[in-house]
């Protein structure tokens, strides 16, 4: 989708330009941080789109934390919980 320049501000465009590239860049972060034993850590990003992007989940949110409710035919549940820890930075 980066060479896609509909609109006809030449900023827009590289606005555009620039939230693509940082969406490809969290993507391959999330699938790399996927355990190798897992089918979807070879994964396109469209089906890593499909499988952990658009599920639906109830999000309850408290001062001190945020929680999903999966439905419980949520195949992936148990992975995207561990994404989180995964994709946090380690300390110094």
């Amino acid at each position: 989708a980066s060479d896609r320049t509909s609109c006809r501000s030449a900023l827009a465009n590289q606005v555009r330009l620039v939230l693509h590239t940082a969406a490809y860049w969290l993507m391959l972060t999330v699938r790399e941080a996927i355990p190798k034993v897992r089918e979807l850590a070879a994964a396109e990003f469209a089906t890593l789109r499909l499988r952990l992007l658009k599920i639906a989940a109830r999000v309850v949110e408290t001062t001190s934390r945020i929680r999903l409710a999966f439905a419980a035919a949520c195949p992936e549940a148990d992975l995207i919980r561990c994404l989180p820890g995964a994709l946090l930075p380690l300390g110094p």
